[in-house]
């Protein structure tokens, strides 16, 4: 008798949760309807087309070798009978190895009956036979030209991706088990996040990723002190207090990616790479871009140059008085900063010796390897993607977001999918992930123009190419010292894409590979002694070659890069510099009130 009133508690419980569920599912398809009836009830089918042509050719070259494809086939028939026997020899308790093991680096079957229960284990194999057969086979048909082929290799990966067991409740044995312990609770509380998360994005899948709440810039993200010493349409540049008595004399800019916001290299303290330059004695300035609607929709290439790098050039020499700046351009920054060297030095005179030294961050100049980001750029999917810039005046952030959530599915979309909405868990506070999911619109004029000019043209390389401000940019005239940091595991600027710089540099070069991919490799700070970079002071046509000759050093390269940096500094014996004692006055406290606009 006393189990009944906790028990009329736990249904009245679950009742008030299904009440909420079925009224938040009303009004979220009151709201597609309404939608689709504003919309006439369209249907974009343009940016699938591409993907649909691509397997298609797929499939008229597969069955064009019917033998190829029977042998195929028969190997994975060969392959379940395999499987089979060693389940067999398992259930009978016997010891069998397991016929196929999860890639290194593969969490989605970490759970211990994936191994240890025999019907998942064979689920799991099961599953893995079945995908890297369809991975192969699809990647071995003849006669495709590369750039399909990378197409249909990239979406394959998508498809089994999300066929895997452990994204279904039914073939998850952690699923499984939190159902039964909480007597559904965790079903339950999954299904409001997807409702929530659907509700927060509007009829689209908005996944969250991290609790957004647990994060304020400027508290416990973005928390090195500073001040805005300049503000225009395109940015606010931040000078940042001094931690040192003394500092060098030749100023440093970090000319960041727009194509996410600046907090990335100043996440905490303990893994900030500006507090950590400003610790060096380091006069340190960044730029923070404007988060743009559809007033900026015409700023483009060449407004990024001029309002960008070059008025934060003049704004650093008036607040400090030097003519020079040693210049870190990260990413797509990187490749800002080697359009405006060329466009100084192709304007000749004292132009061409304001930045002192010039450091790349993961940057490309070459597009003819882009990657796999390259799957997204043809002819195709930029006019698509035009048409909707220029009516809306902007790429939407979270567009581009999810085209790079995409190249790490696993990682950044089904990960959620099973803590979110099968186990029904808020996500853990992270920083990295708060930035993640930060993202920023890009300009229409701009976004066009760097597709279109460098990722399908790539007319960057091309002497003359690319012309700036009327002046036609040439790459090979830059003469700068350069400090190149590439990142072994880079998806969004592979390390030999990046190293073909050094074959179009004329200046003094230094490159240098970190371990890790494009965001960890880079903010790797020389406290976590956590990845390791290698270094060659030779550069060979070939970036394999200069790995195989490179020398493996332990922990961080930021020691190495201002070992570099500081031979292009200037003593470091000017009196530390205040933000705002200059010609430049403060104007808001850092973080600054442009990296406050969110997207969404």
């Amino acid at each position: 008798m006393d189990d009944q009133p906790s028990k009329k508690t736990e249904t009245d419980a679950l009742a008030h949760s299904f009440s909420e569920i079925a009224e938040q599912s009303q009004r979220l398809l009151n709201d597609f309807v309404a939608r689709q009836s504003s919309e006439g009830g369209k249907v974009d089918t343009g940016s699938m087309s591409h993907i649909t042509s691509a397997f298609m050719e797929m499939t008229t070259q597969m069955m064009s070798n019917p033998a190829k494809l029977a042998e195929a086939q028969m190997s994975l028939w060969n392959d379940y009978m395999s499987l089979w026997q060693s389940t067999a020899n398992r259930m009978m308790g016997g010891d069998a190895p397991d016929v196929v093991e999860p890639e290194s680096g593969d969490r989605r079957f970490r759970d211990e009956s994936w191994s240890e229960n025999e019907v998942f284990n064979y689920v799991k194999q099961s599953y893995l036979l079945t995908s890297n057969w369809v991975r192969s086979t699809v990647a071995d048909v003849e006669g495709l030209d590369e750039k399909t082929a990378n197409k249909v290799d990239f979406f394959t990966r998508q498809y089994v991706n999300a066929l895997s067991p452990s994204n279904f409740a039914a073939t998850n044995p952690e699923v499984m088990r939190e159902a039964i312990e909480s007597k559904g609770e965790t079903l339950v509380k999954g299904l409001k996040n997807l409702l929530g998360d659907l509700e927060r994005g509007k009829g689209r899948l908005d996944i969250t990723m991290t609790d957004t709440s647990a994060f304020t810039l400027g508290e416990n993200v973005a928390t090195t002190p500073g001040k805005v010493v300049f503000r225009n349409d395109l940015l606010e540049l931040i000078q940042y207090a001094p931690a040192t008595k003394t500092v060098y004399k030749t100023p440093l800019l970090i000319v960041t990616p727009w194509i996410n916001k600046y907090y990335i290299l100043d996440l905490r303290p303990e893994n900030s790479l500006i507090k950590w330059a400003v610790d060096q004695g380091h006069t340190v300035f960044i730029t923070s871009w404007v988060n743009p609607d559809e007033k900026l929709a015409a700023k483009d290439f060449n407004n990024y140059m001029k309002e960008g790098v070059l008025e934060s050039l003049d704004a650093i020499e008036a607040a400090t008085g030097e003519k020079q700046t040693n210049v870190i351009g990260y990413c797509i920054g990187g490749t800002l900063l080697a359009c405006t060297l060329a466009y100084l030095h192709g304007k000749k005179g004292a132009d061409a010796k304001r930045i002192k030294s010039a450091t790349y961050l993961t940057a490309m100049v070459d597009f003819s390897d882009p990657g796999e980001l390259g799957i997204f750029i043809d002819e195709e999917q930029l006019a698509d993607m035009d048409k909707k810039m220029f009516e809306r005046g902007y790429l939407e952030g979270r567009e581009m977001a999810a085209t790079f959530n995409m190249m790490r599915d696993n990682d950044l979309i089904w990960s959620f999918v099973v803590n979110n909405y099968l186990l029904g868990k808020d996500p853990f506070p992270f920083d990295l992930l708060y930035w993640n999911s930060d993202s920023t619109r890009m300009p229409a004029a701009m976004h066009s123009f760097y597709l279109r000019k460098m990722y399908l043209e790539n007319k960057l390389v091309e002497p003359g190419g690319i012309e700036l401000d009327g002046v036609a940019l040439d790459l090979k005239k830059i003469k700068t010292p350069s400090y190149m940091l590439s990142t072994r595991d880079d998806h969004i600027a592979p390390w030999q894409s990046t190293y073909a710089a050094t074959d179009i540099y004329s200046g003094p070069i230094r490159f240098v590979l970190s371990a890790s991919g494009h965001i960890a490799g880079v903010v790797n700070p020389p406290v976590k002694e956590k990845y390791c970079y290698w270094t060659n002071t030779k550069i060979p046509k070939n970036p394999e070659k200069w790995l195989d000759a490179a020398k493996q050093n332990d922990g961080s390269w930021w020691p190495d890069w201002n070992k570099w940096v500081a031979k292009h500094a200037g003593k470091k014996d000017t009196p530390a510099r205040t933000p705002g004692d200059g010609k430049l006055k403060s104007l808001a406290d850092a973080p600054g009130t442009y990296v406050q606009v969110r997207s969404q």
